[in-house]
């Protein structure tokens, strides 16, 4: 992301600019207990997908909660805009939903680099959705996106993700001068290493990969990559995914259209990402082992990182967190609350 915003620049955006028009079409009276709303969300992922699918059913057990009154009409990325602006179509009032990774936007928020993946931070699933709804992480992750107009409803928080290489990597020292593909605070930490990041579409991986532009990438979730045809162009996966050994990606809502709601419509929208978040971590577990296996029937070598080596060099990818994080005090305070928790965890000393 190469344009900078201030978060004072932010505010008055969103006060003088892109607000209006979120204002003009939802500037009616709260919705009446009882009422049908339809909304249009926009998701992250490919028509057929797996993540898309338990997209598909976020918006049925919404429509379950609410007795079919509040139904989510879904598009799957880039069906209504580029993925890319998502942020700003919702935050303008063109759909009220958006499915994000709240890496993107890092650029222009830097709360958004601690509230999508920390690189060599929390390596279990459970303890990232313990920051988020035991530690106040959820609300930080609002307070981040209310000066754009936006209301943060909730994550779905996943494990690792692996990096497909070209080339052999057996330590975090051979990622120094290799060409590599990252997003988010992947990008800043992988860049410390050594890394030159290249910011690749995710739809541009598989031929950045073939064509040797890149070394080594950061795409999905073993399945997702399997069925990208990844064994393909990179023979080497590189595990645990310490670029992304957690995830959260983000149910984000225009906040005009989501204070009209009824109570039990956003209380629909919260129950239902939590439960498609645990479903979703426990079908990965599932399809991670089948898919690892195929991988490496189709000749793909599969290279475990020494534990030793990794937790090394979370003290170096620490400062960097803290690069990451300038001098923005929300972003401050996210990281700051985050390692006190990996210290209790025992990642941090």
């Amino acid at each position: 992301m190469s344009i900078k915003i201030s978060r004072r620049s932010l505010l008055q955006l969103t006060a003088g600019g892109v607000a209006v028009a979120a204002s003009a079409r939802f500037a009616t009276p709260a919705i009446a207990q009882g009422t049908k709303v339809s909304w249009r969300m926009q998701s992250l992922w490919d028509g057929g997908t797996t993540p898309q699918q338990y997209e598909e059913i976020f918006v049925q057990k919404v429509a379950e909660k609410t007795g079919g009154a509040f139904e989510l009409k879904l598009f799957s990325a880039g069906q209504i805009v580029p993925p890319a602006q998502s942020f700003d179509a919702v935050r303008g009032g063109a759909f009220e939903l958006m499915k994000t990774f709240d890496g993107y936007t890092a650029g222009k928020i830097p709360a958004h680099a601690f509230t999508s993946t920390i690189p060599f931070g929390y390596k279990k699933s459970e303890d990232y959705a313990a920051w988020f709804y035991d530690l106040g992480g959820i609300d930080m992750a609002r307070e981040a996106y209310a000066p754009a107009g936006l209301h943060y409803i909730a994550p779905v928080i996943y494990d690792q993700e692996p990096i497909h290489s070209r080339v052999e990597i057996r330590t975090v020292a051979d990622f120094q001068g290799k060409k590599g593909r990252f997003t988010g605070l992947a990008s800043t930490v992988m860049g410390g290493l050594g890394v030159a990041v290249t910011p690749l579409a995710t739809a541009e991986v598989y031929s950045g990969l073939d064509k040797g532009l890149i070394d080594l990438a950061d795409r999905g979730d073993l399945q997702a990559n399997l069925d990208a045809g990844l064994d393909e162009v990179a023979k080497f996966i590189i595990l645990p995914g310490v670029h992304q050994p957690t995830t959260a990606t983000s149910y984000v809502a225009n906040q005009a259209a989501f204070d009209q709601l009824p109570d039990e419509f956003r209380q629909a929208l919260a129950e239902a990402a939590k439960e498609v978040s645990d479903a979703y971590q426990i079908n990965k577990t599932k399809t991670d082992a089948t898919a690892l296996a195929t991988f490496k029937e189709r000749g793909v070598t599969v290279i475990e990182l020494a534990e030793d080596d990794v937790n090394a060099n979370r003290v170096k990818a620490a400062e960097l967190w803290r690069q990451a994080a300038k001098d923005d005090p929300l972003a401050n305070k996210i990281l700051d609350s985050q390692m006190a928790q990996m210290k209790e965890l025992g990642l941090l000393s």
